[in-house]
């Protein structure tokens, strides 16, 4: 081959090339189902102490600018606020922010999860004002903390405040020490008519032993039989050994289990955002992980994951 044929040769390869890329399929639209925001200026956050090696990472503020930083280039194209376990008297101050903002539609976040104790006597009231809301979706209260007593979700009380729920079309996030799997299987028994959501894959461990993972293995089965439950795929990053050194073969168990025992239908994405950054450097660490994970499922289910479940879902 001469110098003029192997010039034009390589040209249209090239251009082959460029079209290959340029024909590449468009990437997925993301929802994110639990965003978190924060300013430690105006919030005081129940759990968050700036003495551990956790404070150090998640003690500054983490506002929508921030959050737009993070997720730029990523294809977000919705957010879900999940409340932030502020100090209960902040309760009201935090939901009237997230609605403000969420009304103001200069950010993905255009609903929330916001906080509710089901047991307290003032929950009812409290509750009854985000029947029929635009923006509010659901209420959550984080029940793995270590002041949480085993079976607290049964508590008689408890339990009346999530049927009501139901009654009012708003839905419950679970976000649960892995062990209480059964429990909050028996509680969703107990409130057919309230929609679940079992948050960060039942909080599957990548700290868990081989005999802890079965077991969890074997309850997310189980909790998973329940209908008015979807599972979210979502901070479970945050447990990796080494910050930064997680692979997607070290995720794959736990999301592939969460994704198979739950169906195509009843799963969602979730980017715990800032909270994730405790196992990652950066968001899309953690999401492209996740596509590595699920990249050879069929594509429909992969939007389902990402997107259109959590559309569906929450109205969206």
């Amino acid at each position: 081959m001469n110098r003029r044929d192997f010039l034009a040769a390589s040209a249209a390869a090239i251009a082959t090339t460029s079209s290959a890329v340029s024909e590449d399929k468009p990437m997925l639209p993301i929802v994110d189902t639990h965003q978190h925001l924060w300013n430690l200026d105006e919030f005081k956050l129940a759990w968050f102490d700036p003495k551990t090696p956790e404070g150090k990472i998640l003690g500054h503020n983490f506002t929508p600018k921030e959050y737009a930083e993070a997720t730029k280039g990523l294809n977000v194209v919705k957010a879900v606020y999940m409340e932030v376990d502020v100090v209960p008297e902040q309760q009201q101050k935090e939901a009237d922010y997230i609605v403000e903002l969420c009304k103001s539609g200069k950010t993905p976040t255009c609903a929330a999860v916001v906080s509710g104790r089901p047991n307290s006597d003032t929950f009812p009231e409290y509750a009854k004002q985000f029947k029929g809301h635009k923006y509010v979706k659901g209420i959550r209260q984080v029940l793995h903390v270590k002041d949480t007593p085993a079976g607290y979700c049964l508590d008689e009380k408890f339990v009346k405040g999530i049927q009501l729920l139901g009654e009012l079309g708003l839905s419950f996030d679970m976000c649960v020490r892995p062990a209480e799997l059964p429990d909050f299987a028996k509680l969703a028994d107990k409130c057919p008519g309230t929609r679940f959501i079992l948050d960060h894959c039942g909080n599957g461990s990548l700290k868990h032993t081989p005999a802890e993972r079965e077991q969890w293995k074997k309850d997310m089965s189980e909790i998973a039989k329940r209908k008015n439950l979807v599972g979210k795929v979502s901070g479970f990053i945050a447990t990796a050994p080494v910050r930064g050194k997680v692979a997607p073969d070290d995720l794959a168990p736990i999301i592939n289990h969460t994704l198979d025992s739950f169906g195509p239908d009843r799963v969602m994405f979730g980017g715990d955002w800032p909270v994730c950054l405790l196992g990652v450097e950066k968001y899309a660490d953690w999401l492209n992980a996740l596509k590595a994970v699920v990249k050879d499922r069929p594509e429909d289910q992969q939007k389902k994951l990402f997107h259109d479940n959590a559309v569906k879902f929450y109205g969206l």
